[in-house]
């Protein structure tokens, strides 16, 4: 269970303090540009140890491209991407190696493979969301061709929520905050939880401009759906809501309905969903990280041998996961969009015909 999709498909391999992590993206269309700065610019924005809002673990995450580009364009074989991994502190985990950090993978991958590389995670670390964030790249690329959009930014940090979203603001913020009027009050939440060893949860909105009606394929695999599952599959998010979410079940169908006029919908509460199916509406997706697990406070565990000890955590972590995160979230959305549009090329003759004649 380390791929994703169903015709751009892509595979990550890797752990945190291990030699390398990478993918293999598989189903790109043949004569894609691919631009390698680009690829590296988005990993740039989620690479750690940019600032204090980060972990202090610096990585340059420079990407190398292996296979499947000839001269600038995509072949349509496999293109294979690595990551070297260079400022491991394996020596950061020994304390740990026979202990569960609460809030961890920790306890379910041991009892799940009756072993677990302990070493920052292993597998489990959000280290591998790099591999994603490379893959989405190129699935942006493609994106680009057909005008369409993707972007995102953290509308609430610690229940500090944005009155605003402005994704070009977002793009200059250090924390990619989405409200300019918040964002000190967020900046100062995170930094007072980092300076008592502990960590604040946070909101990505993600915002997909110029998806065509149709994409989505009802009833299993429902856009929504494989939205939903793409975010819940990025470490340390607890819930995804598409459009209004949770609010639409407080709303009277009178207010929630997004009426049709001529000229497009009226409102857009469905999040530009419906059914399952692309309206052609923005498409809006909130995605909620939980607080870092790794924390600096002395916590009560168990042991390899459930033993129940306490122990402190040392190490280099984020003391706001989602700031990143919000990266990752983007670059999977991109990643669904991509797959839905190549599944939607023979779901109509005409644009079937349209596809095959270009």
């Amino acid at each position: 269970m380390n791929t994703f999709g169903q015709k751009l498909k892509f595979s990550t391999f890797g752990e945190s303090h291990g030699t390398a992590i990478g993918c293999l993206l598989d189903g790109v269309p043949a004569g894609l540009e691919i631009n390698e700065k680009f690829i590296q610019a988005e990993l740039d924005r989620r690479k750690p140890g940019k600032s204090e809002f980060e972990t202090a673990r610096k990585e340059a995450d420079k990407v190398e491209i292996l296979s499947g580009i000839f001269e600038g364009l995509s072949t349509g074989t496999p293109i294979a991407m690595i990551i070297y991994n260079t400022n491991q502190k394996s020596r950061d985990y020994t304390n740990i190696k026979d202990v569960f950090r609460p809030g961890h993978a920790d306890f379910t991958y041991f009892h799940k493979y009756g072993l677990r590389d302990y070493r920052g995670g292993g597998r489990s670390s959000a280290r591998e969301t790099a591999a994603r964030v490379a893959a989405g790249a190129i699935a942006k690329l493609i994106l680009e061709k057909l005008s369409i959009e993707v972007k995102s930014g953290i509308s609430a940090i610690d229940g500090i929520k944005s009155d605003i979203y402005d994704y070009e603001y977002a793009k200059k913020s250090i924390i990619y905050s989405l409200d300019a009027k918040v964002e000190e009050a967020q900046k100062k939440a995170i930094l007072d939880a980092k300076h008592k060893h502990d960590s604040v949860g946070g909101v990505s909105r993600v915002i997909i401009k110029g998806a065509p009606v149709g994409l989505g394929q009802p009833l299993y695999y429902k856009l929504d759906a494989i939205l939903a599952d793409a975010m819940m599959g990025i470490n340390a998010v607890k819930a995804v809501e598409i459009g209004d979410g949770v609010l639409s079940s407080s709303s009277l169908g009178s207010e929630n309905n997004d009426e049709i006029r001529s000229d497009g919908f009226k409102t857009n509460h469905s999040g530009g969903i419906l059914g399952g199916i692309a309206n052609g509406e923005d498409i809006v997706i909130n995605v909620y990280f939980k607080p870092t697990p790794s924390i600096f406070i002395k916590q009560h565990t168990v042991t390899t041998t459930n033993e129940e000890v306490d122990f402190s955590l040392k190490g280099r972590h984020d003391p706001c996961v989602a700031i990143r995160g919000t990266v990752v979230c983007e670059a999977m959305a991109a990643l669904v969009i991509a797959d839905m549009l190549l599944l939607n090329m023979g779901s109509h003759m005409e644009g079937f015909a349209k596809y095959y004649n270009n």
